[in-house]
């Protein structure tokens, strides 16, 4: 019994040992990989990577990755004009078997999911802000961009003739690399009846977010709160390399 308990005791020693050098190997890891990552994707900031699943030292071993999480905080995306980009407060995602070199110098996941969520500050830059002329010489432009209920924006429109804003809800949606966004219904500004595409020329726009990490594309779109939520995803997705 004695002997018993002696390999015992050591089974727990040696298991807390191989533990500690698990969490000590995976901290070093992700460590190195954010700073990779930064400096492939010319971030200004050190990106959060998490390395999901124990142990991780089998892993390696074997030359995949489980489930890696990224984190990356003000994200400046491309927006397909020259020197244009688009903050994006928080891009975050979950990569799927991830395979690296032998060197550790590059790595690829086979799949990534994640959201990429832009503030409604940011995006008003996108929307007609400058004054627009409408029938019998009323002027409007798009002064603000809030959340709308139920997945909708709302987009404040500041018109001459009036001491308040109108307040149109729009439906936002993704077609490819563009985020749209299009008035529901049509409103009369002040009683000024407009041509729905002259009204259409200030309430609807786009926003191209083109270059996101390592390839991913944009998938879907909803108004939140803060600003509007993108869904990303991707395949054979690069990290490094």
């Amino acid at each position: 019994m004695r002997a018993l308990r002696i390999l015992l005791i050591v089974v727990v020693i040696l298991g807390g040992l191989f533990v500690l050098a698990d969490r000590l190997a995976v901290n070093f890891a992700e460590n190195e990989a954010a700073d990779k990552l930064r400096t492939t994707e010319g971030l200004a900031t050190t990106p959060d990577v998490s390395i999901k699943g124990f142990p991780f030292l089998t892993q390696v071993v074997g030359g995949s990755l489980d489930d890696v999480e990224v984190g990356i905080a003000d994200y400046e995306a491309d927006t397909g004009t020259e020197g244009g980009t688009i903050r994006i407060d928080d891009l975050e995602a979950d990569m799927k078997g991830v395979e690296f070199s032998g060197d550790y110098s590059s790595a690829t996941a086979t799949t990534a999911t994640g959201t990429a969520t832009v503030a409604y500050d940011e995006l008003l830059k996108t929307a007609k802000n400058e004054e627009t002329q409408l029938p019998l010489g009323v002027t409007a432009k798009v002064v603000g961009l809030s959340d709308g209920g139920n997945g909708k924006i709302k987009v404040a429109v500041k018109v001459s003739v009036l001491q308040q804003p109108v307040h149109v809800l729009s439906t936002v949606t993704v077609d490819g690399d563009t985020v749209r966004v299009h008035a529901d219904s049509i409103p009369s500004f002040g009683g000024v009846e407009a041509a729905e595409n002259e009204v259409r020329s200030i309430t609807d726009f786009e926003q191209k977010i083109e270059g996101l990490p390592g390839g991913i594309q944009l998938a879907g779109v909803q108004a939140e709160k803060n600003g509007v939520e993108i869904t990303v995803k991707g395949s054979n997705v690069r990290l490094a390399g």
